[in-house]
């Protein structure tokens, strides 16, 4: 806006407080004479005319006083539609002081002699003027309420709310005051016994959770909020594999932290994530370990801007690197990560570079440069049924652009390189699969020649992201379906990012060189579950709102993922989510010669590129679909199948 243009007058917020005063004005003298007839029970006859000079006399300068009185209290400012404790609490003190004020004003009207105004006057004349104060301000809520429920009452969700504490409390307050709301709160669930059959701003506290079910019904109930910040993962889930058989919309507060900052309110509500109902509470990591081997270091970040890249640098950049040096291909990615670090650690030493790991001149220069004390390669092609189709592509990236990172990692003096892995390299089925068990056989081979400490770190699939089902099938539930499994009986270990990359940041620093670390991904899921659950989640049903369509296993694809190779064997660490596995030996010389032919098939495009894949890795074996297995294997796949789904 210009400067010589001036804002239009308020005309309707003149309107509104000329109308305050003249209603205020009017309350005075109400409260003046009311309070003096209730005096004397309504019987006019019987009140003295040394009560009612002084009355007269004082009235016009009480009026004046109180109006001044409540301008200095904001009376005439504030937005009565949302009042709250604090406009309350201004009412009454106005009030009080112009009872008190009216006190001392008639004692100098009193006419000579004769006796003062009964000291009961005075209460009667404050409680009736608070009254009629109240009755003016507060309307404005009352009659936006009912204003919201007309408004309405054809296209309002009917809510039922689990937990009646602080955070219920703020969430009902403000669906009833808001003007955008379509919510209609329907009953209150909460487990503690002494709340029930009692009242929250008009909502009853129907029962506990075993009513969640009934009542859903009862009162037809469209969404379900979960306001109970501290509940833990455990307990939520509980809650949820209830709620999930109501067809309701389920939705949740963030966390506990809300309700400190006092900042629960209807826009802090997610929506109920599939994750919730893995039931595991986030692993715990020793922060300390972490931050005694980051600290004051140098940290490069291979892959910086993908998904699990992108959460290492968080994690990194919150433990106080000396420098932290992002490295990645997609500028995107890397431009997104570079601008929320800059915002969230202004402090921080943050290097961005756009690099290819496959550029060999372009990564040794930037080690040459830059020196890191600790790599975190992250780098790599992870899309299976893509790779099968461009297998040369996944070797490239893959493995030799390990073997250059590693290789100028030992060469420019990096203390520690941390491979990250995959469940897939075990056994595999698929090209990126193998690619990344040689990048494991390439890291521990490295470890015995150099004084860099090479490790690995394996885990399984992170929920959301990028190329996971979880957004898949949320895009597709969006889209009205259908929602596509590949098979039935599929199965998945699942971690969130945030907790796979503490994971791998603990397991950095127990690295001595040459292992490979195991993450403890918890108990399988199948796949079906998972997108049945997230029906449910939505608000659909399954079946009749949104179907599921099995599509049959991609290529490379197998039914079920391994942690750890047979002849790796198993070591604990002091955190139980994390274990090593024994380093397989191998001849190292005919090693390189492999990866030397591997290097030329996949330069020159050969269909020759997986046979010696193959050679490398004696565990791998290619399989377009599951219809490709021997029977021998099949049977094998479909026993493990039923065992892990009994255990599901």
């Amino acid at each position: 806006m210009s400067k010589d243009k001036k804002e239009p007058f308020n005309f309707a917020k003149l309107y509104r407080r000329i109308g305050l005063i003249i209603y205020d004005v009017i309350s005075v003298i109400v409260a003046s004479y009311v309070a003096i007839l209730i005096r004397h029970d309504f019987d006019v006859d019987t009140i003295p005319e040394h009560f009612l000079v002084p009355l007269n006399s004082f009235l016009p300068i009480g009026i004046v006083a109180t109006i001044i009185i409540f301008y200095i209290f904001k009376m005439y400012d504030s937005l009565w539609a949302y009042a709250g404790e604090k406009e309350l609490q201004n009412l009454v003190m106005s009030c009080v002081i112009s009872g008190v004020i009216s006190a001392i004003g008639l004692q100098f009207f009193r006419m000579p002699g004769e006796r003062p105004v009964p000291q009961s006057y005075y209460f009667l004349y404050t409680f009736l003027l608070i009254s009629l104060i109240f009755v003016s301000r507060f309307s404005y809520r009352f009659l936006r309420s009912l204003k919201h429920k007309s408004a309405n009452k054809n296209n309002s969700k009917a809510v039922m709310i689990i937990g009646a504490g602080e955070a219920a409390n703020a969430i009902i307050k403000e669906i009833i005051i808001s003007n955008y709301s379509t919510m209609s709160i329907k009953c209150l669930i909460d487990d503690d016994a002494n709340k029930w059959g009692k009242y929250i701003q008009g909502i009853r506290v129907i029962g506990g959770r075993d009513k969640i079910v009934e009542c859903a019904d009862l009162y037809d109930i469209d969404e379900i909020i979960v306001a109970i910040p501290s509940l833990s993962r455990s307990e939520l889930k509980k809650l949820l594999e209830i709620c999930k058989n109501t067809n309701c919309k389920l939705r949740a507060l963030p966390g506990i932290y809300q309700l400190v900052n006092g900042e629960v309110n209807v826009s802090r509500l997610r929506d109920v994530e599939v994750e919730d109902l893995l039931g595991r509470d986030p692993v715990a990591v020793d922060i300390d370990s972490i931050a005694g081997y980051v600290s004051g270091k140098t940290v490069l970040v291979t892959g910086g801007g993908g998904s699990i890249g992108s959460e290492l640098c968080r994690q990194i950049a919150s433990h106080k690197p000396r420098r932290l040096i992002i490295v990645d291909i997609y500028e995107n990615n890397a431009y997104e990560i570079q601008q929320e670090l800059i915002r969230k650690y202004p402090e921080l030493d943050l290097i961005v570079l756009i690099a290819s790991v496959r550029n060999t001149l372009r990564i040794n220069t930037i080690f040459e440069e830059y020196r890191p004390d600790i790599v975190y390669h992250a780098a790599a092609h992870k899309h299976v049924p893509l790779m099968e189709d461009s297998p040369g592509e996944a070797i490239k990236n893959n493995v030799f652009g390990t073997w250059k990172t590693a290789m100028a990692a030992a060469m420019n003096g990096t203390k520690k390189f941390v491979m990250i892995s995959t469940d897939k390299a075990v056994n595999p089925t698929n090209v990126m699969g193998a690619s990344k068990r040689i990048c494991e056989m390439i890291v521990q081979t490295f470890n015995k020649h150099y004084d860099t400490e090479f490790v690995a770190v394996r885990f399984g699939n992170v929920l959301g992201s990028n190329g996971s089902v979880i957004p898949l099938f949320k895009k597709q539930i969006q889209a009205g379906g259908p929602v596509t499994v590949t098979d039935p009986n599929i199965i998945r270990y699942f971690m969130t990012i945030s907790e796979a990359v503490s994971l791998v940041l603990q397991a950095g620093a127990y690295a001595k060189g040459g292992e490979i670390f195991v993450l403890d991904m918890g108990e399988p899921v199948r796949i079906l579950d998972l997108a049945e659950n997230l029906i449910k989640l939505s608000g659909y049903k399954v079946g009749e709102d949104i179907k599921i369509e099995f599509t049959g296993l991609r290529p490379g694809e197998k039914l079920y993922e391994e942690m750890l190779m047979d002849e790796e064997g198993l070591q604990d660490t002091s955190n139980k989510m994390i274990h090593i596995g024994k380093p397989i030996e191998l001849d190292e010389m005919k090693f390189f010669s492999q990866l030397e032919r591997l290097k030329t098939a996949s330069k020159e495009e050969s269909p020759m590129v997986k046979s010696i894949v193959q050679e490398i890795v004696t565990t791998y074996h290619p399989a377009d679909n599951e219809s490709d297995h021997s029977d021998e294997h099949k049977e094998a796949l479909k026993r493990v199948a039923e065992k892990i789904n009994e255990e599901v």
